[in-house]
């Protein structure tokens, strides 16, 4: 039987296993997932797999960079809790992951995945050992790297790795002339979370929802149609501002914006500023968490 890249995928979500370790077993047993699911537990992974339909919601972000700033690796671990996200053992195991993000090219998480991890094995078996050996589901959720001509990356966490950011800065200025400014715009992107680092880089498309929302709610609220339009473009630019990274005022000093900062270090450092990349991951964004009883909880990791 033909194993295809649809059956990997369901026995990869069934069993937390890597790619190429479910795609051997699904050869191995000529396509039959329930032997498949069998194998895996046979070849060791067998607690990576009973561990794997928990969420994983908590855990940390960590970024890498070049000594020169030229290139720059952020990634999201994730783990149960948060006492696990703080265990010395996962800090460290994420801070290499950033590292070999960094380190390697590759086209997504499958090949990262398959990278040989420092001491041996790849990263999905280093991975499922520290699932089995911590008791707790542990995913590697996404990871980026950056690495453009002319740009140096900068960067700031937050919370202990709740939130990392990376921004990119266009120059020909050197890392130490343009270090504690990148750290403040990363920091703005942290608080702030804008969508977008300029107009020029917003979606029309996001444009136009949000002009059809502000003029149903003009028109709600009694505005003769007529100078509804004119409200809406108001109310359009003053929503960018605020959605707009460059835009909004700067949180280190509120009378001026974060473009007004920019100017500032360019002109202090004789070199031309564009912030071109921003990158911001946070811990969990997007998981559905599950809320459960604490006592429930506990008796079920006893009886694991």
């Amino acid at each position: 039987m033909a194993v295809t890249a649809g059956m990997v995928k369901e026995l990869r979500e069934r069993t937390g296993a890597g790619m190429m370790d479910c795609k051997n077993v699904l050869v191995e047993t000529d396509g039959n997932m329930e032997k498949a699911i069998e194998l895996l537990r046979e070849k060791g992974l067998a607690k990576a797999a009973k561990k794997a339909g928990r969420v994983a919601s908590q855990g940390l972000v960590q970024l890498a960079f070049a000594e020169d700033g030229k290139k720059a690796a952020v990634i999201e671990v994730n783990a149960e809790t948060d006492f696990v996200a703080k265990n010395e053992e996962f800090v460290e195991f994420v801070k290499t992951l950033s590292d070999m993000a960094l380190a390697n090219d590759v086209a997504d998480m499958d090949a990262f995945m398959e990278l040989a991890y420092p001491g041996g094995g790849t990263v999905t078996e280093t991975l499922n050992a520290k699932i089995a050996k911590i008791g707790e589901n542990m995913s590697i959720r996404r990871f980026e790297k950056l690495q453009d001509p002319g740009v140096v990356y900068v960067g700031y966490i937050h919370g202990g790795g709740k939130i990392g950011v990376i921004v990119g800065l266009q120059t020909e200025a050197q890392l130490a002339d343009v270090a504690i400014m990148g750290k403040d715009i990363a920091m703005q992107v942290a608080s702030m979370n804008p969508k977008f680092i300029d107009e020029s880089a917003v979606d029309p498309a996001y444009i136009e929802s949000e002009k059809n929302i502000l003029i149903q709610q003009a028109l709600n609220e009694g505005k003769p149609q007529d100078i509804v339009e004119k409200m809406v473009t108001g109310r359009l630019k003053k929503e960018l501002k605020e959605t707009c990274l460059i835009e909004q005022k700067f949180v280190k000093n509120g009378d001026i914006t974060v473009a007004q900062y920019i100017d500032e270090t360019a002109k202090t450092t004789g070199k031309a500023i564009k912030v071109v990349a921003m990158i911001r991951y946070e811990v969990g964004e997007g998981i559905e968490k599950v809320e459960e009883n604490f006592a429930e909880e506990v008796a079920k990791q006893m009886n694991n």
